[in-house]
């Protein structure tokens, strides 16, 4: 399938439907995000997606991270930024930059989440991962929005949460199936039930199954459509092969980017190293430390778009999250995925399914050092037909699926009329 353009979802523009008519459809996506980029960069390009298709929307994205207009994006997207929030190892929430306490931080939030949903107006609104926000602040918005009875609302879930045994009492505990039977016309994961079957694993209860469509996996080769290559320096001389490490945000990447730093790379291969924007300061420096006698690897504090160096790479070597595994995927790279396993285990289910399947190799971080990393660097391996194993088809499935709902909620709409 050709990737220079977005493949248009197949629903005609003037079967969508718009209560408004004229005006264009409104779309909000909230991200509580609070640990990495993960949940950023899944909405960016679900919003991309959207803004691309035929919908005819204009988006308003409501996130905690400040930097997601550094990103080739679409002139119908706009963005709000929440006072952030930082998650600590021990998963507990705290102001990231204020010098606020929890509560008082969630109260600002939550007030401006609900001021800003009653003004856009939005038709649709996609919450991110959390039923009800982080610490129930989506709260006011959900019960605002049932009153109105104008907006759909969707939840879109990664395809892992967390171990069963985790999520099944913590989910019941904050009432997040009660929250989604109450508050939301669907939910969406971002997956194929082929290698994670959450109804089943997580035992939703059949009022919440009826709800759930699989979307399949988000192709992330879709992202080149939008980006511009970052002229920066590259060491990838001419004949040489390229090895990648990518850590995330790199809040907590240092002891993988480290291995990788000095780990021996054979005498064909480049190295790169990306430490993303949330790695301290003194640990990048450390690994600037590292690089700098060699003339074989480099280290890049950030990047906006890793794609356009992914796309490049022939071995890569990565934690296990959601976007960045299924970048791997997508480009059908030989990797060795190395997974967080604190506060959740979500990467290391992913890893270990993936490699199940022959689709990566895993290290557990416990045995991260310099000379497993260049063993696997000097392994001889194949790449698998991932395309044909998996469901990738989540970027063009989410225009589909939301003009599939909105019809439904249009022809509601006339028969009240």
């Amino acid at each position: 399938m050709p990737l220079t353009t977005l493949k248009k979802p197949t629903i005609p523009l003037q079967s969508l439907p718009n209560p408004k008519k004229v005006q264009k459809l409104r779309i909000a996506l909230y991200s509580h995000d609070t640990m990495g980029l993960g949940h950023k960069r899944r909405n960016l390009l679900i919003a991309q997606s959207l803004a691309y298709s035929n919908l005819n929307a204009d988006i308003l994205v409501i996130s905690g991270m400040s930097d997601m207009t550094k990103v080739g994006t679409h002139p119908n997207i706009e963005y709000l930024t929440l006072p952030a929030l930082y998650k600590t190892k021990e998963g507990q929430y705290q102001a990231r930059r204020l010098d606020m306490s929890l509560d008082a931080i969630i109260k600002l939030r939550s007030q401006v989440i609900r001021t800003t949903i009653k003004n856009f107006q939005p038709d649709v609104f996609i919450v991110d991962n959390v039923p009800r926000g982080a610490m129930g602040e989506l709260d006011r918005t959900l019960k605002y929005l049932r009153n109105q009875g104008k907006t759909l609302c969707i939840l879109g879930l990664r395809d892992i949460l967390d171990q069963p045994e985790v999520i099944i009492p913590s989910w019941k505990k904050a009432k997040n199936e009660e929250t989604i039977a109450r508050f939301y016309d669907n939910v969406w994961i971002y997956g194929d039930e082929k290698v994670y079957d959450a109804i089943k694993e997580y035992q939703f209860s059949a009022e919440v199954a009826t709800k759930i469509r699989y979307t399949g996996y988000l192709d992330q080769r879709y992202r080149l459509n939008y980006a511009k290559f970052e002229k920066k320096q590259s060491i990838n001389k001419k004949n040489k092969r390229l090895a990648l490490c990518l850590v995330g945000g790199g809040q907590d990447g240092y002891q993988l980017a480290r291995g990788f730093a000095q780990a021996q790379l054979p005498q064909d291969i480049n190295g790169i190293i990306i430490t993303g924007p949330l790695m301290p300061s003194q640990l990048r420096q450390q690994l600037d430390h590292e690089a700098k006698n060699r003339n074989n690897l480099q280290v890049l504090d950030y990047v906006s778009e890793p794609t356009l160096w992914l796309q490049k790479a022939d071995f890569v070597v990565a934690m296990g999250g959601y976007n960045t595994t299924c970048e791997i995927l997508s480009f059908e790279k030989r990797a060795l995925i190395v997974p967080r396993i604190q506060p959740r285990e979500e990467q290391l289910i992913r890893a270990q399914r993936l490699q199940a399947l022959g689709l990566v190799d895993m290290l557990h971080p416990d045995e991260v050092n310099p000379e497993a990393l260049s063993q696997w660097l000097c392994k001889e391996g194949t790449q698998s037909n991932v395309h044909e194993k998996i469901d990738f088809q989540g970027v063009q499935r989410i225009p589909q699926y939301l003009g599939e709902l909105l019809a439904i909620a249009d022809r509601r709409f006339l028969k009240v009329s």
